[in-house]
């Protein structure tokens, strides 16, 4: 190598890069703002008494039907947003529909705000509700996700759902009493 090479090797090597905004360079208002929006997003979307649920639920992943959206739930895994809404709707036309009086209960919702334009969010929930039958029923689990702002709004760009485990959700359903 000539000396030019590796003077300008030396420089490049040496020279401050920029880096994009990291949770560091935030405010603690902005940390609690950003975390705060994403748990309202979250909240909002999963409205059990919306008109179109599967679109409430929909409202919170990239609008684009183009978008990839990695979830990984029930074992499985897909990457875009159409596959997403599929599974979503098939739950909800099958299942979520069926639920008597449900409730949606969010456990603590924990927000690490990684930039100005990131964060995750991990949370628990239960969905409480009684069975076509009058059975009590519990579903849930834990959820970790990842958002992101795209054009101005934050929405979860990868997601892992876990589901409660079912000793868990029938000491829950004991409780809850029988409708007839």
């Amino acid at each position: 190598m000539t000396l030019a090479v590796l003077s300008f090797s030396a420089i490049v090597a040496c020279s401050p890069t920029p880096r994009p905004a990291s949770a560091a360079d935030l405010t603690e208002q902005e940390r609690t703002a950003i975390a705060d929006t994403v748990k309202q997003r979250l909240t909002s979307a999963y409205n059990l008494g919306s008109p179109d649920v599967v679109k409430s639920f929909m409202s919170i992943y990239p609008k684009s039907s183009s978008a990839q959206v990695v979830s990984a739930a029930g074992g499985r895994v897909t990457a875009s947003r159409d596959t997403l809404e599929a599974g979503i709707r098939s739950f909800w036309e099958s299942i979520g529909s069926l639920m008597k009086e449900p409730h949606w209960e969010w456990g603590p919702m924990l927000v690490d705000v990684l930039s100005r334009d990131a964060a995750v969010l991990t949370t628990t929930y239960v969905i409480p509700h009684h069975t076509e039958e009058g059975a009590p029923h519990v579903i849930g689990g834990a959820w970790t996700s990842l958002w992101k702002r795209v054009d101005g709004e934050w929405v979860i760009v990868r997601e892992h759902l876990s589901d409660m485990p079912r000793a868990a959700a029938e000491r829950m359903e004991a409780t809850m009493g029988h409708k007839h």
